[in-house]
């Protein structure tokens, strides 16, 4: 593919922009620098509009092509921000801050977005327009949230959105895909047992809201177990259970819980927020306790559009010869989920090659993987917004 050429040539300017930001890593919106750092380097190659602070902290560049005969525009995604974790990979250009880490490749996704927006400010060899989308805040923060509900999608008639991820585990270079659900949604469920403590030598006198908590973990496993189809994929974990009291012979007055939920189905989504309520309660009620539970919803299902879903594949193949378009899903979540539920498009994978996963602190993006995914994000608009 012949942008391919071009980014092993821009290989040596992209991998030191890539290591100066896995240097100086920043979390959530606070992305100044980040940000400060893409919205000058765009303007600097010729991008026609470049706008700061979307959703807080989002930069959005956009590209005109040759011509514009038919009004389309394609969106392309990279998130920016890190996770609040100890670096340990001992690379010679490791994070300056400590608690702070470029540990999901995110470093990785913006330059590699930088470098496609530099080759098509360069040929513009399009139809159309093509809208960088660089976005804060993917690590939890709901960025991709924010920038849609500040009127992206609309400000600038984005038609059609493209999103990537790198992936440890895939070969350096090679892609992977699936039409559908790719990545489930994340809610969050807060569950408070309040009973009467007292002596735990005299549990008879008292509602001991441990055993209460117990029977509620045990029966939240129904869901999955007997409420969901066994073909479709859920996931309810009870991670956290702290009690009102720490000594060893107290049964405390309350017992709160925290967990997650990932669904893969927007109406298995509804059920198990409803059954989470009813088994706990019913079971607290059950037992002489109170149960109150607090579910919020966090990042939706992302979904590929099947049609979509084929054109990246087809770019994809393109670009390495190697896709696997049957991927299996994953029960992570990404709020690259708000953008595609706005607009059609696909989110990939890349290969990153045997590193260790994302989120762990030895992961490291695979400076070699830059040239494919470009050639990808470039690969995007030419394809779908063919020179005439």
């Amino acid at each position: 593919m012949p942008p391919k050429n071009r980014f092993a040539e821009m290989l040596p300017e992209l991998t030191a922009i890539r290591r100066d930001f896995h240097e100086n890593p920043e979390l959530l919106f606070d992305v100044h620098r980040t940000a400060a750092k893409v919205a000058e380097f765009c303007r600097a190659i010729g991008c026609d509009e470049v706008v700061e602070g979307i959703g807080r902290t989002g930069v959005v560049a956009v590209i005109k092509g040759k011509t514009d005969t038919k009004g389309r525009v394609i969106g392309l995604r990279a998130d920016m921000d890190a996770l609040p974790i100890h670096e340990q990979t001992g690379v010679d250009y490791a994070s300056k801050t400590p608690g702070k880490m470029h540990a999901c490749g995110h470093d990785g996704h913006t330059t590699m977005l930088m470098g496609a927006a530099k080759y098509l400010a360069e040929t513009r060899n399009f139809d159309g327009t093509a809208v960088m989308i660089f976005q804060p805040a993917e690590e939890g923060g709901g960025g991709g949230r924010e920038m849609c509900a500040d009127g992206m999608m609309d400000r600038w008639c984005i038609n059609e959105v493209y999103g990537m991820h790198n992936m440890p585990g895939i070969p350096v270079g090679q892609f992977a895909i699936r039409p559908g659900a790719i990545m489930a949604s994340a809610d969050q469920i807060e569950i408070t047992v309040t009973g009467k403590g007292g002596h735990a030598a005299k549990p008879h006198e008292c509602i001991d809201t441990t055993v209460v908590a117990a029977h509620i973990i045990v029966a939240l496993q129904t869901i999955a177990s007997r409420g969901v189809d066994p073909m479709k994929q859920v996931v309810v974990s009870v991670c956290t259970v702290a009690t009102d009291s720490t000594a060893h012979n107290v049964i405390p007055q309350v017992v709160k819980m925290k967990g997650t939920v990932r669904t893969m189905d927007f109406a298995v989504q509804d059920y198990v927020e409803r059954r989470v309520k009813e088994i706990a309660e019913g079971t607290a009620l059950a037992l002489g306790a109170k149960a109150e539970v607090v579910y919020q919803r966090g990042y939706p299902v992302t979904v590929n559009t099947p049609e979509n879903t084929d054109f990246a594949a087809e770019v994809a193949l393109a670009v390495s010869g190697k896709v696997d378009t049957d991927t299996a899903p994953l029960m992570g979540a990404e709020d690259f989920s708000f953008m595609l539920l706005e607009r059609p498009g696909a989110y990939i994978f890349l290969g990153n090659g045997d590193t260790a996963m994302v989120h762990h602190p030895a992961y490291n993006f695979d400076d070699n993987a830059i040239p494919f995914g470009s050639s990808w994000y470039a690969g995007m608009v030419e394809a779908r917004l063919p020179a005439v």
